[in-house]
């Protein structure tokens, strides 16, 4: 059995029963709205109607400018990447990955990142990267960090990167203009 709904101006929807044995019940919302269907242009689910754990906006920035320095505090790279949430109680997805260089000996590098003037690293001291001294040379290495922040805003939210050099002796980002990635995921919460 088919049911079929005629339109005011013209076409029609029919609905139609599956070749099934049993009951099915098609249960209407109480409420008024649009039905959402693939393939449709225009149409998009609303960001606040999606599940906790969704994915609603990335953002990425990447840079190949190498920066140094001799600062015993953390100090600005330069590099940073900026997302506006859409609810206050989103969270942040930070992930981040640099080409850096080890130095030699007892020195120690670190590599947190700033939102706007705030260290969200736990350790502040010690950042989301640690680069130890090593007594065979100074080997370039690219490590990577993931971290989950909550800004608790819908305001517009920088992420910086910041670095140091535990020892006071040179400490690179993005060594020979490599390559460094800062990528933001706004996760629904």
């Amino acid at each position: 059995m088919s049911l079929v709904l005629v339109g005011s101006t013209s076409g029609s929807v029919t609905l139609q029963e599956p070749a099934v044995a049993g009951t099915t019940v098609l249960d209407l919302p109480a409420v008024s709205g649009t039905i959402l269907t693939t393939g449709s242009s225009g149409q998009s689910i609303p960001k606040a109607a999606l599940p906790t754990g969704s994915v609603l906006q990335v953002v990425q920035a990447t840079t190949a400018t190498a920066v140094s320095t001799t600062s015993t505090s953390f100090v600005t790279t330069g590099f940073s990447a900026t997302i506006t949430p859409t609810s206050a109680t989103s969270k942040i997805l930070i992930m981040g990955s640099v080409i850096i260089r080890c130095p030699t000996g007892s020195n120690n590098y670190q590599h947190t990142i700033y939102r706007g003037a705030t260290n969200i690293a736990p350790n502040t001291s010690r950042g989301f990267i640690q680069c130890r001294g090593s007594p065979s040379g100074e080997p370039d290495m690219t490590p990577a960090f993931q971290y989950l922040d909550s800004p608790s805003t819908t305001s517009s939210t920088t992420y910086t990167w910041y670095h140091k050099s535990e020892g006071g002796v040179t400490s690179w980002f993005a060594i020979d203009n490599s390559f460094a990635q800062l990528t933001l995921l706004e996760i629904a919460a």
